[in-house]
């Protein structure tokens, strides 16, 4: 059963419940036996991006849109998620269910955990701007991934160029050598390459991140270079 076959099952499955009767449906999804596969990937996914869009208070079409992108829902399976997505969002109570699921299904990597992270804070500024609650539903995310806080800052400041610190996207001190920064930026170049994605377990439609980053990693490194001159 595909991944897009068994959402339309839980949808189905629902009718016209609320949040809570498609949390507890979810969680009785994502304890099945094929739960650390894609489907308990997408569920979660679309539980915390919904949840996060309600954070706010308001809750656009450009956040369900975003959603889409990352994963390119195919023809006919709008309808479902957009459903499901909607269910979801009529509160952020219990998104720590969601997040906890996706840890464990990247166990002890900080790397895939990240790209999530970033995956959300794409969705999360898909209105224009990424809300104080957003960020602060994102940190507890981030918490429950077990991502420090240099971590956090790192994707935030991707995020929120106009006012990140481009040390921070590179995740180096501003004090760090010359030497050191080129290094780093070409490691952090070669990490957002899609193969690189694929290869750490994410989705090959979630890998549409890389773009938003390498562009983050490029405005950055232009940045410090004009500012040293190098």
């Amino acid at each position: 059963m595909s991944v897009w076959t068994s959402l339309a099952s839980i949808v189905s499955a629902v009718g016209s419940g609320g949040a809570q009767i498609v949390d507890r449906l979810v969680q009785l999804v994502l304890a099945r036996p094929d739960g650390t596969g894609s489907v308990g990937f997408t569920v979660a996914m679309i539980a915390l991006s919904a949840k996060m869009a309600k954070a706010d208070g308001v809750v656009t079409n450009d956040e369900v849109i975003a959603f889409q992108e990352l994963f390119d829902v195919p023809e006919g399976e709008e309808r479902n998620v957009a459903r499901l997505f909607n269910l979801a969002q009529q509160d952020v109570a219990g998104f720590d269910v969601y997040a906890k699921k996706l840890a464990d299904l990247f166990p002890y990597d900080r790397k895939t955990l990240f790209d999530i992270l970033d995956g959300l804070f794409h969705i999360a500024k898909a209105d224009g701007v990424v809300h104080e609650s957003e960020v602060s539903y994102l940190a507890k995310v981030a918490e429950v991934f077990g991502l420090d806080n240099r971590e956090f800052a790192k994707v935030l400041a991707s995020h929120t160029r106009e006012n990140g610190d481009p040390y921070l996207v590179l995740g180096l001190d501003a004090n760090a050598s010359d030497a050191e920064l080129k290094a780093q930026y070409r490691r952090e170049v070669q990490e957002t390459h899609p193969d690189r994605l694929i290869s750490r377990g994410v989705p090959e439609e979630f890998v549409k991140i890389a773009n938003d980053r390498l562009a983050a990693l490029n405005a950055a490194w232009a940045q410090i270079s004009a500012e040293r001159g190098l």
